[in-house]
């Protein structure tokens, strides 16, 4: 009795030590697929995963044609389709080396192409469908301007300055030509001079980031003088805009100093002017020539109606504007011309573009400056300043300018470089259709 309880007292002690040694069965997880949709991207109006993609350039000689034989549509077809699309845009005529364009083809087997699109600019494209019916249509992207403020203090020049906190040139260039070309020489600003600017910028997309679109308001110290500039339509049938002071004064003269920005001065008006090739006979120079390369862009000088645009003679290809009753300027020896006769320009306005048309040794613009109806020297007369803002409007801007100006008198100065600190607002979003 005692050896079969001896036994039982074993067994057990086996079978729980053997149950305690049997390893626990393990939890199996199930892996749960996570099935990641692709982000839908929309651009031209077309929901680009639905095709495959192409992107290029157009590459120097390349035709509209050539493109689209390379990418399975016959001749017959492509004559077509230039025939069926030229009203709306003559892509047979516009397509320009470097400029990009996109091919949409079918997601399936035959990869077959659908569309074709145009970038003429960085916001327009022109959409040629071809999948059913032939037809194409403009269009612009979704444009975002961002308003934004900056502040500096002089300690060499305006763009080392503005180079520092990361902003494009083309702010200096605006403040120097466009706005205070008349009342402050950048050339010879002071250490210790001190800006304040509120500009915009902007955005192709919400995102692709387009330039400095314009200057809203601007505050300078030059050797401790104020000098206030805002921007303010004066005629908005016209679209003149100007910059005035904070007492309404117009800020610009009638006439800018030189018809291109980037060039020298490189033969000034001159009735006794004798040249070697002509035995030092004196052959009277009526012009003030400025040199710069073939294709940089003429401005008008200042705001008139295109009287002659045309091509003679020794002048080569030029433009003529009348700005009123006594001045009028001629622009002469042009590549090309970009203005109508009868077509109303303003200063600033590309007109046409350096050449070397007609009787000149060199690539140069030859600027011709009327007063009366006889030639002068632009250098040596007293220029009107541009219009003054009618009575009309003064109090009109003056009460428009009070919360600007509370901005820019609010904005402290920033000598240093400070990251993400820059005011940003997005004031419109245009959608053009």
């Amino acid at each position: 009795m005692g050896n079969k309880c001896l036994i039982l007292v074993i067994l057990a002690i086996s079978f729980f030590a053997c149950k305690k040694d049997k390893p626990e069965p393990s939890v199996i997880e199930k892996e749960i697929a996570i099935v990641e949709k692709s982000k839908e991207i929309i651009e031209f109006g077309f929901k680009l995963n639905d095709y495959i993609v192409k992107r290029d350039t157009v590459k120097a000689g390349e035709s509209f044609g050539q493109i689209l034989e390379r990418n399975k549509i016959g001749y017959p077809k492509i004559f077509h389709i230039a025939e069926k699309t030229k009203e709306t845009y003559n892509i047979a005529r516009f397509f320009q080396k470097g400029k990009p364009y996109t091919l949409l083809f079918s997601k399936d087997s035959l990869e077959l192409p659908q569309s074709f699109i145009y970038q003429p600019t960085k916001e327009e494209y022109v959409v040629i469908n071809f999948k059913d019916s032939i037809h194409a249509f403009k269009n612009r992207k979704p444009i975002k301007y961002v308003e934004k403020t900056i502040s500096g203090i002089i300690t060499s020049s305006i763009s080392e300055t503005l180079d520092q906190k990361g902003v494009s040139a083309v702010l200096t260039n605006k403040l120097a030509d466009d706005i205070y070309a008349w009342t402050i020489d950048f050339r010879r600003l002071q250490k210790g001079d001190r800006f304040k600017v509120i500009y915009i910028d902007k955005y192709i997309d919400d995102s692709i980031y387009s330039g400095i679109h314009d200057v809203k308001a601007a505050y300078f110290e030059h050797n401790k003088e104020p000098f206030y500039a805002f921007q303010f339509e004066t005629d908005s049938a016209k679209g003149i805009i100007d910059y005035f002071n904070d007492e309404a004064k117009n800020l610009r003269r009638a006439f800018l100093k030189s018809p291109i920005k980037f060039g020298r001065l490189s033969s000034r008006y001159n009735l006794k002017r004798r040249i070697a090739y002509y035995g030092y006979k004196i052959r009277p120079h009526r012009g003030t020539d400025f040199a710069a390369r073939v294709g940089t862009p003429i401005m008008a000088t200042a705001n008139g109606t295109v009287t002659a645009s045309t091509r003679r003679g020794g002048n080569g290809k030029y433009v003529k504007i009348r700005h009123n009753a006594t001045y009028e300027t001629q622009y002469l020896h042009m590549s090309k011309r970009l203005v109508k006769v009868g077509q109303f320009v303003k200063q600033g306005d590309i007109i046409g573009l350096v050449g070397m048309t007609g009787n000149t040794g060199g690539p140069h613009v030859c600027y011709r400056f009327w007063k009366n109806g006889r030639e002068v020297d632009p250098f040596k007369q007293k220029l009107p300043e541009a219009k003054p803002i009618s009575d009309s409007l003064k109090f009109k801007f003056l009460d428009y300018i009070k919360p600007i100006k509370y901005q820019l008198d609010n904005i402290q100065f920033e000598p240093e470089i400070i990251e993400d600190e820059q005011l940003e607002q997005p004031i419109i979003t245009q959608a053009d259709s």
